[in-house]
């Protein structure tokens, strides 16, 4: 081709966007109907010549010599190809760049005069050898990582020695834009040409090797994808010809099973079949897969219509009751018109119960028997320092590891939807930021609206009406009035001494002499020793601590018999100390001589009540008035209306009527560290300061609760029970009271009464003439 002579006009084909190196083979498809009729012309020339320029931008005006580049390539036409689309292909054959000088025809076709540009010789020597291996190098590299490259190139690259035809062949076959062809084609210099090659084969190599990596990352995942794919379709094809099914329609197949058989509310039925439609076309590999089976598993697995049947024989209902628990008449008596009603009207809405008293008296455990006598199954949930309200509504599904709230997990875990559901220490729940569990019981808590109870995991309405609520709680005030409003209280008082030598004889000592290996045989303890415990080792409304000590007598004895102790261990009141110490609790009110100022109070507490000494005393100073011992708004306020009382009838009871001016008074509340509240103490510290003033002791063994105002009134209090039962523990033998909780004390037992004395007052002056040796 080097030595084909060029003529000094030739025709000229303007290309689009392809431009041709000399030396290379071009294949093009011509589809213009003036282009063909060109190509038909040259190829029926002896030389078949033909000067290709190239448009500067696609679409211009190829007629006009300012659009397209004036530097080009006279090629060969090497070979013809028509197709029935009636368009050609062209084989074309670089032979040497030219420049248009001038064009000489337009008509039939345009013709212009040419000069030849042949290379300029480079000069041999390192340098050059450098480019020329460094091209090389590079391009044998591209080649490996460019899918539209041969290997037929790199191998026309490796045996290439000419510099220009490197250049050109490597120019032609890069993936390279017009302009950028363009611009080594006017490179005459083949060292510039390879010099230039060098930036935009480092970039096209950088480009094809991070998307080689691209490839090959997106390609391990892809094929670990599809290998799976095609493992799991042939795991079903073998599953299928042995009779198998997958893991995937197994699951699907149990679940419909399980819809199929169950029984759900019309609008229960709907969601789930509408949740398991959206499973059956959810890959099992999904994410959503998962929480889409959590949720529909809760959906079918709750118990919509399970219940057990209730057992509703009154009698043996009585026995359970009385079986489990001593005394507690009330209580037991309201459970049985519970049950009356059931048997009468089967459906009837069921209470909700709230048992309210003193830790240790059998508020949890009569729920327990309340359960075993309806023959249904039995919740406990502690609402003590949950302050989510979550816990009782559950989460909302779009939340990770969301669950429902915890009444439906009750009644999840024991398949019934009416079963005895015990919520504790209700007036221990908490509120924060994350809401108020005591509000979001209302509903639940509600019978006329539990029948529509909403979980926000559900999103289904379940009915509750048919659940038995039963709450605990140790006092009532902390508990929210809408819930109080929406609960039957009752209460569950201290024991006496004799209840609790009964429970312990009846209840405690056997089931202790159970768990401690030990038999009737082995030990006995007397009625004598029973009481010691109760008087002087607990202190306390119900029977916890006095079980404890039970028990640490058991293990004391059981040690003995297991290092071989032969025959009966019977403890007295006189052993018990040398088993487990001596005493802990003594009768205060021994200590107490009798001094002006002390006077003893009765108060109720979470734990049950208890005795108050309130001490009174004055120094020199003026108009100053000390509080200590912890107390809390309302005591204080109590404190300051009894001395504004004192001030003001100081006369009446011959007591200076400047007393306040002359003397500073302090007044304090053992045990210090104990907080303490209410207006019930009101009527003691009136009788502390009056006692004080006139330096006349009060009996320490008359108590006294009740609430006063600047009159001198007194008013009503509550835990009138709690009160006299700590009265009664301490040795008290008079109890001054309200005269409005007469109807209080007329509800208690001869039991409760006995050695006890009773005076009901309405205003300060009888309390001062009882307290001071009048009637």
């Amino acid at each position: 081709m080097e030595k084909i002579k060029l003529p000094e006009s030739v025709e000229v084909l303007i290309l689009e966007d392809t431009v041709i190196f000399p030396t290379m083979t071009m294949p093009l498809v011509v589809k213009d109907e003036k282009t063909i009729k060109l190509i038909d012309h040259i190829s029926s020339t002896p030389d078949k010549i033909v000067g290709t320029f190239t448009l500067k931008s696609p679409n211009l005006d190829e007629h006009n010599e300012k659009n397209f580049y004036h530097t080009g390539t006279a090629v060969k036409i090497v070979k013809t190809l028509k197709f029935p689309d009636n368009t050609i292909r062209v084989v074309t054959q670089g032979i040497e760049r030219i420049k248009l000088t001038s064009v000489v025809e337009r008509t039939p076709f345009m013709k212009a005069a040419i000069k030849s540009l042949p290379d300029i010789t480079p000069v041999p020597g390192v340098k050059l050898e450098a480019l020329v291996r460094t091209v090389s190098n590079t391009f044998q590299k591209i080649v490996k990582l460019a899918p539209y490259l041969t290997d037929d190139l790199e191998i026309y690259v490796m045996n290439t020695s000419s510099p220009s035809h490197l250049a050109d062949t490597i120019a032609s076959s890069l993936n390279l834009n017009v302009k950028e062809r363009q611009e080594l084609l006017e490179l005459r210099d083949p060292k510039a040409r390879l010099e230039a090659l060098i930036p935009i084969l480092a970039k096209e190599e950088n480009i094809l090797t991070l998307g080689e990596k691209i490839r090959s990352d997106v390609q391990s995942k892809v094929g670990k994808t599809q290998r799976e794919y095609f493992l799991r379709e042939q795991l079903k094809v073998i599953q299928k010809e042995l009779g198998e099914k997958d893991e995937h329609t197994a699951d699907l197949e149990e679940i419909k099973s399980k819809i199929k058989s169950t029984k759900f509310p019309k609008e229960a039925k709907e969601k789930i079949e509408k949740e398991f439609n959206r499973l059956s076309i959810i890959s099992p590999a999904s994410p959503e897969y998962s929480v889409s089976r959590t949720y529909l598993d809760w959906l079918v697995e709750l118990p919509w219509e399970k219940k057990t049947k209730d057992e509703l024989d009154i009698k043996k209902a009585q026995r359970i009751l009385d079986s489990d628990h001593y005394d507690l008449k009330d209580v037991k008596e309201r459970i049985i018109e519970y049950l009356a009603v059931r048997k009468l009207k089967s459906d009837s809405k069921g209470p909700i119960l709230c048992f309210v008293g003193p830790p240790g008296v059998g508020k949890t455990s009569l729920g327990m028997s309340i359960a075993k006598a309806l023959g249904r199954k039995f919740i406990r949930f502690s609402l003590g320092g949950v302050r989510d309200e979550a816990e009782i509504r559950g989460h909302r599904r779009t939340y990770v590891s969301a669950l429902p709230g915890r009444i439906i997990q009750g009644i999840h875990r024991c398949g019934s939807n009416n079963p005895v559901f015990m919520l504790d220490e209700i007036d221990k729940v908490g509120s924060d930021f994350r809401g108020d569990p005591t509000a979001a019981l209302l509903e639940a808590l509600d019978p006329e609206q539990n029948k529509t109870f909403s979980d926000h995991y559900l999103e289904v309405p379940f009915d509750l009406s048919h659940v038995m609520f039963i709450t605990t709680a140790n006092i009532i005030d902390p508990i929210l009035p809408a819930l109080k409003d929406r609960m039957e209280i009752l209460e569950l008082p201290g024991y006496i001494l004799e209840d609790k030598v009964n429970i312990a004889k009846q209840f405690l000592i056997p089931r202790q002499i159970e768990e401690n290996g030990l038999n009737s045989k082995l030990i006995e303890i007397t009625d004598k020793a029973v009481r010691d415990l109760i008087q002087n080792y607990t202190r306390e409304a119900g029977v916890r601590n006095l079980e404890r000590e039970i028990a640490s007598c058991m293990r004391k004895v059981a040690k003995e018999v297991a290092s071989g102790k032969k025959g009966k261990t019977i403890l007295t009141d006189k052993s018990i100390p040398n088993l487990i110490g001596p005493h802990k609790y003594f009768f205060e009110l021994k200590a107490r001589t009798g001094e002006p100022g002390v006077v003893t109070g009765l108060a109720y507490t979470a734990d049950g009540g208890t005795i108050l000494f309130i001490e009174a005393t004055k120094m020199k100073g003026k108009k100053e008035f000390n509080l200590t011992g912890r107390l809390g708004e309302v005591m204080k306020e109590s404190a300051q209306a009894a001395l504004s009382y004192v001030r003001a009838s100081a006369s009446k009871y011959k007591i200076s009527p400047d007393f306040f001016n002359d003397n500073a008074f302090h007044i304090h509340v053992p045990e210090g560290a104990t907080p303490k509240d209410g207006p019930s103490a009101g009527i003691t510290l009136v009788m502390a300061l009056i006692s004080l003033l006139k330096n006349k002791p009060i009996n320490p063994g008359i108590a006294m609760t009740g609430e006063i105002t600047l009159r001198g009134k007194v008013l009503p209090v509550g835990g009138i029970r709690e009160k006299v039962l700590a009265a009664k523990r301490a040795g008290i033998h008079t109890i001054i009271l309200p005269k409005w909780n007469r109807k209080d004390v007329d509800k208690f037992t001869s039991d409760v009464r006995k050695d006890l004395r009773f005076y009901f007052v309405g205003n300060i002056d009888e309390a001062v003439k009882i307290a001071f040796g009048g009637k």
